[in-house]
């Protein structure tokens, strides 16, 4: 059968190894799971099925270390996970019988208890009976931490299997942001990570376990991996199954391309997630376990753990270059599909080759390998500051919801400015260089009550000041770390001062700290103001959202601090958290109370339906910002700059892709809302008050949507004749530039600078 492209180049940084207990690990799985029911009888797979797939090698590739038994134990692992995957598209995914897989799914939590003696149902087909028995003889040496992690993940992959069903009667295909997300979940690298963990007899420490650089290196490990496989599986799935839950197809339908170039740009973002993993190791894990005071043994372990994806990502490619089960007769480096090497791993004939061929030397022509994600390395670190661009292009926003603006919006303007002043956020903060961003002028022109007013057109004056009061206080921050800590490259000290924020915020107690700054005592204002009639559980959640706005600034400092332009996916997830979106949907839900279970919350539906306006926010933000940022700001984090990046493409090219993901992502939002929602209520079996309560949460975000938007148009921020009058009107002092030897890289000349004879000015 012809293929429909060409494999692309892979940047392989790693080489792939191959575990001395192969032979043994083929033998055991083979008998296991003729035990299991998963052979002949099946209806699924044959003993063919499973010689040829050789999920035995998989595992001898991806976990190249471990001894014997672990590494037949992991092989039945995948053994049953594959089965699985199969044994559900033949019963429900072909038949489109998504009650049956719907139940068929929740019984299989039963077969994960996290105590052993609560024991499991009686098995009645192969996949519960694999389980059970995989189950038993992994968990005895775990600690209660991972089965939790482990069982989830396991639960996700299984569960997230009725998402692709979905779409399948829907005829739906997801777009990117979507598809990634909801990859993850079905797709089962997460779930590899936690036997990553197992085979390498490395645990995760606990108390870095839910860290934000352990979460990316799971998520980009997982994402490359994803990607690579659906790279190799496009033939099988595509064109012979009817799946529609495929990355190529993915970007072929987003993008309106070629399937090669998808199959590219496929390939590039596998790049880019790896080259974000490095990024997370070698600069994140290190501050990680100092902050954490980790002890070696924890540090060791880490590192196990972070050297055992990375061979599960090199061993895993080498894999799917030699399994039957997928296309890997075309490109680069390639088998024959059965096993069999090519004699110049060109795929295309018997040419001479230079470098070493045959199994497990895909990765030795190094400088190829590696060299694949040069351009792409060298390209998000060299970006020049403050470059001119012009005025911002807007696109003709697609805004299918009606705009309602609250009666008490010159009240909350004249509020929101008394309370400014009052807290110290208009002047500067004693003893702090630079920190005068605001003054009253500012705080009018940029307008956060007009931003309330629409997204909470139905509040009460009093609710409506607090909401601008929130606004005020998060941008003000947002404006305040860049200019404070970013120019001083002074990330101890933005540190430092992030980590106070959490004192002002208490859960359970009511004391705090004497607020030192405006930040300080705008939090503990507002947290006393919001949280008091909140109860505990509701406290903690609505301070985690804080915590994560603010945490966010740190890592854009990073960023900057790096002169890296962030890979597109990480840009996207953190991009949520810059913006206050969490927050902001949490004063939403201040209101809800116990009324609609935290489970309903935590449901794929209602994050996904979250994420898909906050990303449509986010992205209208970046657009409207994008000279203010790239001119005038110096700055790297702009969702139109992550894409020019990443495709090496023009700025018209890069709106243009962004004005499109915006709008897949509003269709996204209304798709969840008429009809995930209601399936999800009748899942859980909701009441019709609990149904009038989230149906009226969703009128809440598409008033947050409208609102947003009609702010971004209505206040004084963006446009160009704006930018230059602030820039003009507010000076900031700068630390003196150092000078030489090796120091002519900090002499950048920035637009504005006004040198002086000791130190600089900028003017913004």
């Amino acid at each position: 059968m012809t293929q429909p492209f060409d494999l692309p180049d892979f940047y392989l940084a790693y080489p792939a190894r191959l575990n001395p207990h192969l032979e043994e690990a083929r033998e055991h799985s083979k008998i296991w799971a003729r035990g299991m029911g998963m052979l002949e009888g099946s209806g699924v797979w044959e003993e063919r099925d499973l010689d040829s797939h050789d999920y035995a090698l998989l595992c001898s590739y991806t976990h190249p270390d471990c001894d014997g038994p672990a590494l037949s134990l992991v092989t039945d692992w995948y053994v049953w996970v594959f089965f699985f995957d199969d044994h559900f598209l033949e019963v429900y995914k072909k038949p489109q019988d998504r009650e049956g897989g719907k139940a068929y799914l929740e019984r299989l939590a039963d077969f994960m208890p996290m105590d052993l003696a609560a024991g499991f149902p009686e098995p009645t087909n192969p996949v519960e009976a694999g389980l059970a028995d995989l189950w038993a003889r992994t968990v005895p040496s775990m600690s209660v931490g991972w089965r939790e992690r482990f069982a989830e993940s396991t639960e996700n992959l299984l569960n997230e299997s009725d998402w692709e069903l979905s779409n399948i009667n829907a005829h739906r295909v997801a777009n990117p942001v979507e598809y990634i997300e909801m990859r993850r979940k079905v797709g089962g690298a997460p779930w590899s990570a936690g036997l990553v963990e197992y085979a390498a007899g490395a645990e995760i420490p606990a108390p870095i376990a839910g860290s934000r650089p352990l979460r990316v290196l799971k998520d980009s490990f997982s994402d490359a991996v994803h990607l690579r496989n659906d790279l190799f599986s496009y033939q099988r799935e595509i064109e012979e199954e009817g799946e529609l839950s495929n990355g190529v197809l993915v970007l072929e339908t987003f993008l309106g391309c070629t399937t090669q170039e998808a199959a590219d740009a496929v390939n590039d973002l596998i790049t880019s997630r790896i080259q974000q993993f490095e990024n997370t190791a070698l600069t994140e894990l290190g501050p990680l376990f100092v902050e954490q005071g980790l002890d070696p043994k924890q540090c060791s372990d880490t590192l196990a753990y972070v050297k055992g994806l990375q061979d599960w990502q090199s061993g895993g490619h080498e894999w799917h270059m030699r399994s039957s089960r997928y296309m890997n007769g075309s490109g680069s480096e390639s088998g024959d599909g059965s096993g069999s090497d090519s004699v110049s791993g060109s795929g295309s004939g018997t040419s001479f080759s230079m470098t070493p061929v045959g199994l497990g030397t895909a990765a030795a022509d190094i400088a190829k390998t590696i060299g694949v994600g040069h351009a792409a390395r060298t390209r998000s670190h060299s970006h020049v500051p403050f470059q001119k661009v012009g005025p911002s292009v807007l696109p003709d926003f697609r805004m299918p919801f009606q705009l309602s603006l609250s009666p008490h919006l010159d009240h909350s303007r004249e509020h929101t400015v008394e309370w400014a002043h009052r807290m110290g956020i208009l002047q500067a903060q004693p003893g702090v260089p630079g920190s005068d961003v605001w003054d009253e002028k500012r705080i009018r022109r940029i307008d956060l009550p007009l931003c309330s007013a629409g997204i909470h057109p139905d509040a009460t004056a009093e609710q409506l000041d607090l909401t601008s009061d929130w606004l005020a206080w998060g941008t003000y921050g947002d404006d305040y770390f860049p200019v404070v800590y970013g120019n001083t490259r002074d990330l101890a000290g933005a540190k430092a001062c992030n980590e106070r924020l959490s004192l002002f915020m208490p859960v359970e107690s009511t004391g705090t700290p004497v607020p030192a700054n405006a930040l300080e005592r705008g939090l503990a204002d507002l947290w006393t103001r919001t949280a008091g009639p909140m109860e505990t559980d509701g406290r903690r959640m609505f301070r985690q959202s804080v915590e994560d706005m603010t945490a966010s600034w740190l890592w854009e400092l990073a960023n900057q601090a790096q002169n890296r332009i962030p890979d597109p996916v990480d840009y996207m997830e953190m991009r949520r958290h810059t913006f206050g979106s969490a927050m902001t949907m949490s004063l939403c839900r201040i209101g809800h109370g116990r009324q609609v279970p935290p489970e309903v919350y935590r449901s794929g539906p209602m994050r996904s339906l979250e994420n898909a306006a906050q990303d449509y926010a986010c992205l209208l933000n970046d657009v409207f910002s994008y000279q203010k940022e790239i001119e005038y700001e110096g700055e790297v984090h702009n969702g139109v700059l992550v894409v020019q990046n990443f495709f090496n493409c023009d700025y018209p090219t890069a709106l243009a892709v962004v004005d499109d993901l915006m709008n897949s992502r509003m269709s996204q939002f209304q798709h969840v809302a008429a009809n995930e929602l209601p399936m999800l209520y009748d899942d859980f079996g909701l009441d019709s008050e609990v149904r009038k309560v989230l149906d009226g949460y969703v009128k809440e975000l598409e008033n947050w949507l409208s609102g947003i938007l009609n702010w971004h148009h209505g206040c004084k921020r963006y446009k160009e004749s704006e930018l230059l009058e602030d820039r003009a009107g507010v000076t900031r002092w700068l630390p003196p530039v150092p000078t030489g030897r090796g120091t002519s890289a900090a002499r950048i000349h920035l637009p504005g600078w006004k040198p002086s004879s000791t130190v600089p000015q900028m003017a913004q």
